[in-house]
Parts: C-alpha cells; sequence; structure tokens
C-alpha cells in the first residue's frame, strides 16, 4: 500500500397467492436480465470476492457485496487494468494504463446487466517513490502486505496496482477507492502508520499524487483530472 494513499437491502414482499391451473412447464432457455435488473452485479466470475491486487489472499479480497452498483462494476472491470509502457514510474498517469479498455469493459458489463449508470467520481492515488540500494525491496513488500489488508477491510478500496523499481530504484503504486474519504479512513490502521514510520529510512524520495476519474451517464464519457 502506498503510505498516506490512502447487501442491498431486500425489501419484504407480501406473502404470493398461489393458485394451481395445471402442469407448469419450465423452459431451460436463457432469459435475458430485464433493463434496470442488478442481479450478478455483485459477483465476478461467479464469486462475489474479487481479486483487486497482486495479494491473493482471503483479507485481501474485495467483497462486492459491500459497494453500489457503480463501484461494484468499475472494481470489476478495473480487473483488466495493466501497465502500457515499461517507465510507468515517471512516465505521465494518464498515458500509463490501459483505461481505454477498462472504460469499454465497464461499459460491456453495463449492457450486459441492463443497467442504468449514474455519473460517479472516484478517489485516485498515486505514490511515486525511489529506493535506495540498500533497502531491501522484501521489507517493503511486508510492510506493505499488511497495510493493504487494512485498507480492504476498511471499506471502498477498488483497485490496488504497484509495480517494481526500475534500475535506479523508482517506483509506481496506484489505488482507486470509492471516495477520498474511504482512502483516509484507509490509512489510519497500525500497519499503514508502521509504513509511514519507515518511510525516511526505506525511501530516498516519495511523491503523492491525488487524480479523479470521473465516468458519466451511461458510460457515455469519462476523464481523469487534478484532484481539487
Amino acid at each position: 500500500m502506498a503510505v498516506n494513499q490512502v447487501l442491498p437491502h431486500q425489501p419484504e414482499l407480501p406473502p404470493a397467492v398461489i393458485q394451481y391451473k395445471g402442469p407448469i412447464e419450465i423452459s431451460t432457455e436463457e432469459v435475458a436480465t430485464p433493463p434496470g435488473h442488478t442481479t450478478g452485479i455483485f459477483s465476478h466470475d461467479g464469486e462475489h470476492f474479487l481479486i483487486q491486487s497482486p495479494y491473493t489472499e482471503q483479507e485481501h479480497l474485495l467483497d462486492l457485496r459491500t459497494l453500489d452498483a457503480e463501484n461494484a462494476l468499475l472494481a470489476r472491470a478495473l480487473a483488466r487494468m495493466r501497465s502500457l509502457r515499461p517507465d510507468y514510474a515517471t512516465s505521465p498517469y494518464t498515458e500509463t494504463f490501459n483505461w481505454n479498455e477498462v472504460i469499454e469493459e465497464l461499459s460491456q458489463l453495463v449492457r450486459k446487466h441492463g443497467y442504468r449508470w449514474k455519473e460517479t467520481s472516484f478517489f485516485i492515488v498515486a505514490f511515486r517513490s525511489q529506493i535506495p540500494p540498500t533497502t531491501v525491496y522484501e521489507d517493503l513488500g511486508a510492510l506493505d502486505k499488511v497495510a493493504h489488508a487494512e485498507a480492504v477491510a476498511s471499506g471502498g478500496f477498488l483497485k490496488y496496482w504497484f509495480g517494481h523499481p526500475d534500475k535506479d530504484g523508482r517506483n509506481l503504486a496506484t489505488c482507486v477507492w470509492r471516495s477520498q474519504e474511504d482512502a483516509i479512513k484507509g490509512g489510519v490502521g497500525r500497519g499503514h502508520r508502521k509504513a509511514a514510520a519507515a518511510t525516511r529510512s526505506l525511501y530516498s524520495h516519495w511523491k503523492i499524487d491525488r487524480h479523479r476519474l470521473i465516468i458519466r451517464d451511461d458510460v457515455k464519457s469519462w476523464e481523469i483530472i487534478d484532484w481539487e
């Protein structure tokens, strides 16, 4: 985790009145999901828990049922997120990842579920860092893993991606959050505090950039801008 990055309610239905009118035929043909129906939005490949980072243990998985539809759909689309270039540590953020593919995947999910997407914005943190030759990268990884589990448990943590240091020790880690409030809450645990305390001794340089991802109605357009 980069330092300082920081069930749908089911209404009660009246009892049904059933009248027997003879044999019932059951069709095995696939039935199209009706528009606006959210069944299936909160599962990915048949599972409610989504791998949203390089860590695959249970405590690092995102429970899609803790999110609203927009956030669950984006989290699923972000499973396709990948770096497009080897110089990600220093390249412009909007040119570093396959955002067009992510948004296209989101658009397909929205159509698949017949969902009416409402404009939503998301909080992005980019942590740019450089480590000296004396830093043991495995030590950073151990701190990072504990902090990540804490952040997932705090809620609203949609995606975590990190690279590997280049020949000069420079690297990039990035998080996508439901909101800035979630990011702040995700950074107050003991693991995050321990990682923050180790920052000065493990890094020779670090910088935190904040961005806003805006996805407009019906996923017709999107943009990433600086967070203000």
